[in-house]
């Protein structure tokens, strides 16, 4: 480099002078691709053939190698943990048990550390002994620029100090500029008093031309290589090149020296862009990830009433935790700071949870017994001929049940099965006991066959008018209101009805809600099934209720905390309308056998 490079300020800093670019070290190294999927056995096998030459290692492997490791070493410990606490354990009793393979990689990783911090510092030794030979080399130099006489004859000499000082390697950091600078400056000098010489002069510019034109060339290409990082290194590793190599001709130096440092600072500039994206994105994943904190931190623990609340609510926490699976790394500072705090939220669910199934037990347990008590009464009553006041009766313990809590569901099943038998088999005697109501079904059967055959001539007429789609609603509504059939006829007739409608429905496009409201009302069951029907209804109307309110919730929520929460946003107002749609049908549902329990 020429004396008047060295007096300005450099635009483009030298490898040695670069300030570091701050780049948060993310969970898996960049830049280092390891095996997929490797084992704590095989990691710690890798860092051995590393410990055989660690003097030429590669740090970024080791560090992946080591994230790997305790990556793994977090999973099993995670895993454990989840187990002891589904098990039962409190979290803040739960102890890792020691992993024995941590300490065989210990060892490895500190006998790596070992050997490079030996090779390290025997590098600083060098480089001290380096730099006193280039200081020697100094002196030298410029006793030359001082004793201008015979400068012609001291030519060779010069160069060959100038061969030497290129042959020593590395200095200490904070040494490279200001050695540089001496450097170049008696090297003008010396260059300046060989006007007596030009033949030799002319000769030297002339190489040093070519070496920095292709020096140039290079950088200039480092523009357009798709590793921005990599073409950073090599830029430094030019510009080490470039004040490597002496003085051109004074009216060449200032070009030269402004194309070098033109292609420089492209490189530099995409270099500083891609940290710059890097970090805009990080800050997004940040952001991302706040969002879904606030959600699991915002949960109604108190309105967690039913086992099927905590268990959609679960599958909602589940879902979340995929969710932030596919989300990047956020910044270094923060990344391990949004994970606890996720951790700790995802922790007090689960918390909350076992405390829940834990103080219910007991609740079930007499619940249990209550449901018996009630499969006791109705399996006394479930022979009575007195079929007026037993029914009433029986109408009541039907009522009580759906007062009784929730049981263990290994005998949720067995208890109900036991209880509605029993009132089904009074209501299916009480039926057949009577006459009159045997009369009633037949002709019901009879209604619905006639109602059949008006929808199988709409069918076959194939008009498709608004007029045939009221017609069908109609005869769909009078099907409806019609009462039971017998018990033998009606899988029959309920097949040969929806059989037609169905291809009306196909043919009219009238709508999916009528088409599950009509085949929900005409396949109602009899008398005490209905009262069962309804109660399952009920309870998934709540639900239903439930999960809008908290849907609402945390779309308030979203709406307050975070700007860049729209894809959740829109996700949680397609669920709120899917809930509010599924919710008008159940409650037509529930109308539906209202009326029929008042036909009673």
């Amino acid at each position: 480099m020429e004396l008047n490079d060295t007096n300005r300020p450099l635009t483009e800093t030298p490898v040695e002078n670069t300030p570091s670019v701050s780049v948060p070290p993310i969970e898996e190294t960049e830049n280092v691709t390891l095996p997929s999927k490797l084992t704590k056995e095989e990691v710690i096998q890798r860092l051995k053939e590393i410990d055989e030459d660690a003097c030429n290692a590669d740090k970024q492997e080791i560090d992946a190698l080591k994230q790997n490791f305790y990556k793994l070493h977090k999973a099993e410990q995670e895993a454990a943990r989840k187990a002891f606490i589904e098990g039962g354990g409190k979290a803040e009793e739960f102890t890792p048990t020691p992993d024995p393979q941590e300490a065989e990689f210990k060892q490895v990783m500190g006998s790596i550390k070992e050997k490079r911090n030996t090779l390290t510092a025997a590098q600083e030794q060098e480089k001290e002994e380096n730099l006193a030979k280039k200081l020697a080399i100094l002196d030298k130099m410029k006793e030359f620029t001082e004793t201008p006489e015979d400068t012609g004859k001291r030519y060779n000499e010069f160069k060959q100090l100038q061969q030497e000082w290129n042959e020593i390697k590395q200095v200490p950091a904070a040494k490279v500029n200001e050695l540089w600078k001496s450097y170049q400056l008696y090297t003008e000098k010396f260059y300046d008093m060989l006007k007596l010489n030009n033949e030799f002069r002319e000769y030297d510019f002339k190489k040093n031309l070519e070496a920095k034109l292709h020096l140039c060339e290079a950088a200039e290409k480092l523009a357009t290589e798709p590793d921005v990082v990599s073409a950073f290194h090599q830029l430094q590793k030019l510009h080490q090149e470039f004040r490597s190599i002496g003085p051109v001709a004074k009216e060449l130096r200032e070009n030269i020296w402004a194309r070098f440092k033109a292609a420089s600072t492209t490189v530099n500039r995409r270099h500083q862009q891609h940290f710059e994206e890097l970090k805009e994105k990080e800050q997004n994943n940040l952001d991302q990830k706040t969002v879904i904190c606030e959600i699991v931190e915002s949960m109604e623990y108190d309105t967690f009433k039913t086992f099927a609340d905590w268990e959609d609510k679960t599958q909602e926490i589940l879902a979340l935790q995929a969710k932030w699976k596919t989300i990047g790394y956020a910044p270094q500072k923060m990344n391990v700071k949004i994970f606890e705090r996720f951790r700790a939220a995802c922790d007090e669910f689960f918390r909350r949870k076992a405390a829940f199934f834990k103080s219910i037990k007991e609740s079930m347990a007499e619940n249990l017994e209550k449901k018996k008590a009630l499969c006791e009464k109705a399996e006394s009553l479930k022979d009575s001929t007195d079929w007026k006041e037993t029914a009433e009766i029986l109408t009541k313990l039907q009522k009580e049940w759906k007062t009784i809590g929730p049981v263990a569901k290994k005998h949720s099943d067995a208890v109900w099965k036991r209880f509605i038998g029993a009132c089904d088999y009074f209501f299916e005697q009480k039926n057949k006991a009577t006459s009159s109501q045997r009369s009633i079904e037949s002709e019901n059967q009879a209604k619905k066959e006639a109602v059949i055959s008006q929808l199988k001539a709409l069918d076959e007429a194939g008009t498709t008018d608004e007029a045939t789609a009221d017609k069908t609603r109609a005869l769909m509504k009078e099907w409806n209101s019609i009462g039971f059939v017998p018990f033998k006829e009606k899988d029959r007739l309920y097949k040969e009805y929806h059989a037609v409608v169905d291809r009306l429905f196909n043919k009219l496009h009238l709508s999916a809600t009528e088409k599950k409201l009509s085949n929900f009302k005409s396949g109602l069951n009899k008398e005490g099934n209905l009262y069962r029907d309804r109660e399952k209804l009920v309870r998934t109307y709540e639900g239903l209720k439930n999960d809008i309110q908290t849907y609402e919730n945390n779309l308030g929520f979203l709406n307050s905390s975070s700007k860049k929460g729209n894809s959740l946003v829109s996700e949680i107002n397609r669920k709120i309308e899917r809930l509010k749609a599924d919710m008008e049908l159940v409650q037509k549902k529930i109308a539906a056998i209202d009326e029929a329990l008042s036909k009673e």
